[in-house]
This record gives C-alpha cells, sequence and structure tokens, in this order.
C-alpha cells in the first residue's frame, strides 16, 4: 500500500506545521502573538461547571499566550494554608451567613426550594478560570493547548509565607471506599501535604491527615460527607494526625486534571465526567511540556481551566491528586478544519496528548456520554462506567489514530497496539472512567 505518513505539530513553531502536502501555512498564528494574564478571582471563575451561555472573562486570538491562575476546589480543607492571605482566593471561597464569593457550585439547582446541599447541588466541584473566547474557532476545528509553565501558588499568609500547601481527600467516590479492612469503615480521609522545591527533585510530604466529621456550613447545613465543593473545614472538629507517610517524598509533577471546552449538548454540564471536550481527563501528563488537543463544539471554543494538581497516579484511586493551586502559562492556536487533512488531527474527535516523546489518546466508558445516554446522561453517567467500556474506547481511538495519521492498515495498527502501545488506567472516580493509550513517537517512522 501506498503510505502517506502524517506528521505532528508540536515543536514547529508559530508560523508552519508540516503536513503531507508539504508546508502548511497556518493563517491563525501568522500574526505576532500577544500575552495575556488571566487571574482567579470571584469575577474570572465558574464552580463546577461547563456553559455555552458563559460570558467569556478573556478574549484572544490564535497564537496568543495567556497565563493563567488557577485555584484548587480543596484549598477549605485547610484555609489557614490555602486561602488566607489570599485576595483571589479568599473572594472565591468567601462564605458567611450572608452569602458567598461564588455561589453557583455545580451544574444542579439553584433554587433554594429545590437543591439540599447548596446552589448548584454541588453536581461539578472544580473551580474554573475562564473562559476565554478564542477568535476564529469554530465547531469542527481543533483547539491546540500548549503548556509552557506551570507553577505552584504560593501561600498568602504571612505565617507560611513561600510555601505551597494541597490536600489528598480519599473520599466516598474513591475506588476504595466500599473496600476497606481498618475501622472505622467506611470513612473519609484527607491528607494535607506540603511542596519542597529545594532539594535537585521536588517532592511533597505529608504533614497530617484526619478524618472527615460533619461539618456545618456557614448556611447551616450538616455536611456529613464530602458531599459539597469548598464546604470550610472547622479545626475545632477534627483530630490532627501528625504522624503519616513518615519518610515518605512523592515526586512533583505539577499538571492540570481539567482543561475543557464548552460542549454543544447540553448548556449547564457536570465539571467531573470528561468526555470529547476534554474537561477532567486527570492525566498527569497534561502539564508542563504537553500539548492538548481538542475538538472544538461551540464558537469561540470557550476554553477553561482548573483542577490543578501536585500529583497523581495512574487511576486517582482514592477520589483526588494532591490538589494544589497552580498557574499555568500556555499558548492557544485554533487549527482550522480546512487545514487538518494529512496531519495528526485529521479526523480528530477525541482529545490528543502530544509531548517530545509520545501520543496519547484518551477512551472512556462513553466517549460522547451526553450524547450516548440522553437526557438524564449527567445523572446516568455515574452508574454505568467499567473499565471494560473506557478500554474499548481508547482501543478504536489508537486505531483510528494510527490508521488516519500514519497511514496504515487495521492488521498494522492491530499488531503495533499489540506490542508497543501502553495502555493504562487514567482514572476511575470521575463518572466517565478513563483509559489512555501511549504510543512512542520512536516506533513510527521517521518523518
Amino acid at each position: 500500500m501506498i503510505r502517506q505518513w502524517r506528521f505532528g505539530l508540536l515543536g514547529l513553531g508559530l508560523a508552519v506545521a508540516l503536513g503531507f502536502g508539504g508546508l502548511l501555512i497556518n493563517r491563525a498564528i501568522a500574526q505576532t502573538p500577544q500575552e495575556h494574564y488571566l487571574a482567579a478571582n470571584a469575577d474570572t471563575v465558574h464552580w463546577g461547571y461547563f456553559s455555552q451561555s458563559l460570558e467569556p472573562k478573556l478574549t484572544i486570538n490564535s497564537g496568543d499566550i495567556v497565563t493563567v491562575e488557577t485555584l484548587t476546589h480543596h484549598a477549605n480543607d485547610d484555609a489557614s494554608l490555602m486561602v488566607m492571605g489570599d485576595p483571589g482566593a479568599e473572594s472565591v471561597f468567601a462564605w458567611t451567613s450572608e452569602g458567598k464569593g461564588v455561589d453557583r457550585r455545580g451544574a444542579g439547582s439553584v433554587d433554594p426550594e429545590v437543591y439540599t446541599t447548596g446552589a448548584g447541588e454541588g453536581a461539578g466541584v472544580h473551580v474554573l478560570t475562564g473562559p476565554i473566547y478564542v477568535n476564529g474557532a469554530e465547531p469542527g476545528d481543533v483547539l491546540e493547548v500548549k503548556i509552557l509553565d506551570v507553577a505552584p501558588r504560593p501561600s498568602g499568609n504571612p505565617e507560611y509565607q513561600g510555601r505551597t500547601f494541597g490536600s489528598n481527600a480519599a473520599a466516598w467516590w474513591g475506588f476504595h471506599y466500599n473496600d476497606m479492612i481498618e475501622d472505622p469503615k467506611p470513612r473519609e480521609v484527607i491528607t494535607i501535604y506540603e511542596l519542597d522545591a529545594t532539594e535537585t527533585e521536588d517532592y511533597a510530604t505529608a504533614l497530617y491527615n484526619f478524618r472527615w466529621m460533619p461539618q456545618t456550613d456557614p448556611f447551616g447545613v450538616v455536611h456529613e460527607t464530602i458531599d459539597y465543593p469548598g464546604v470550610p473545614v472547622d479545626p475545632a472538629t477534627i483530630d490532627k494526625n501528625y504522624e503519616v507517610l513518615e519518610g515518605v517524598k512523592v515526586p512533583i509533577r505539577p499538571h492540570f486534571g481539567l482543561i475543557g471546552l464548552a460542549p454543544r449538548e447540553a448548556d449547564f454540564v457536570d465539571s467531573v465526567p470528561p468526555s470529547y471536550f476534554g474537561g477532567n481527563i486527570d492525566n498527569w501528563r497534561i502539564g508542563a511540556g504537553a500539548t492538548m488537543y481538542y475538538p472544538i463544539a461551540v464558537e469561540g471554543a470557550l476554553l477553561s481551566l482548573g483542577d490543578p494538581h501536585a500529583a497523581q497516579g495512574d487511576s486517582e484511586l482514592a477520589g483526588t491528586a494532591i490538589e494544589t493551586s497552580l498557574t499555568g502559562k500556555i499558548q492557544v492556536t485554533v487549527h482550522k478544519q480546512s487545514d487538518l487533512a494529512g496531519t495528526i488531527l485529521e479526523d480528530l474527535y477525541y482529545p490528543l496528548l502530544e509531548n517530545d516523546e509520545e501520543y496519547v489518546v484518551h477512551g472512556f466508558s462513553y466517549a460522547n456520554y451526553l450524547e450516548e445516554l440522553g437526557d438524564t446522561a449527567q445523572k446516568d453517567i455515574f452508574g454505568q462506567s467499567s473499565i471494560d467500556k473506557a478500554m474499548r474506547d481508547a482501543f478504536r481511538k489508537m486505531r483510528h489514530f494510527l490508521m488516519t495519521t500514519q497511514g496504515m492498515g487495521e492488521d498494522e495498527a492491530i499488531s503495533l497496539m499489540s506490542v508497543a502501545t501502553d495502555f493504562g488506567v487514567t482514572q476511575i472516580v470521575d463518572g466517565n472512567w478513563g483509559v489512555h493509550g501511549v504510543i512512542k513517537k520512536a516506533v513510527l517512522p521517521e518523518t
């Protein structure tokens, strides 16, 4: 067969991308990119949902560079470390008997006669900075998000100046929750970590942990479990255990658990389940040096970032990573549908990761759960996922990638997947479970 090897786009500069037809001038980024800064505060974030009707917090051109602040939704697990003294975080997490800095938290009801835990019902938990409107982005195009740098957000509390902290919640949605061997069971446990960047290799160490005890929020609602994001933990109600993970050093690999675009299928969409538009993929590889590609579903793309992590293992087994606030520097590029033929983005219908060494496809239990599960999708997805389904989807996407972008026949693609593709569990805690497939660039023919 005649092979038409397709080329990646990473590292080819601002003006050109190599395609099967020769040099392809990317008209959208031919101009000099502008730099922008998007801070995280109560005016620039939306909490727990995507929506195509949100007003953009920033408008940019293709090729522009944006520094984006992101806040962890777990900052109130220890507000003295992660909220106090930080004006942006204080504005977002503000909560008194009179009101909240950000009232709606989730895609659920905002009617006080309907909701029980709080506005939005916690149907989606992540603090998302944005959305960012990208001029020229249209349905059918692909949005490239290149992560240039990621930096931790130090504590704003003068008592902890220069230090950075994070939280890991082993929670009721974790894979482990109904399979515990020590009493009391089940239980939710939060471990607070400190990030240390003073040695040759950055790492995190555990400071203390505590069992979640019922917390009464400023509105008087009692939260028996971690059922609503941003509930302030009252230190007087918990017993801190400082003898935890002694001598253990967790390698830091800062990344964004969530980068996503507004979906087309519904107006308010829970931020937890990932899908074709990206969202809460929770792949630790989405850090500095990675480039993500997403199919665009709505005009302007409406890009949001959040769920910042300091470290996470494949599967995110207990429910969360080391959740910590981060600031990222990204470059955002629109690839027009008419220019995709002959590139790795041809016929792209799923989130694709590229770095210097690998391509990574992302499979889910449902490739597009909003469409496949119908009107009750946002509820049903949490009870219908499986690793089997996610693996099937990852297999199909890797097959598509190899056949479409590398010119392989199906038999060739299947053999290569079996001998050289690493499939792994991305996460089993986000409703729409994930399996990723990794193929090394060195395996593929040189271009």
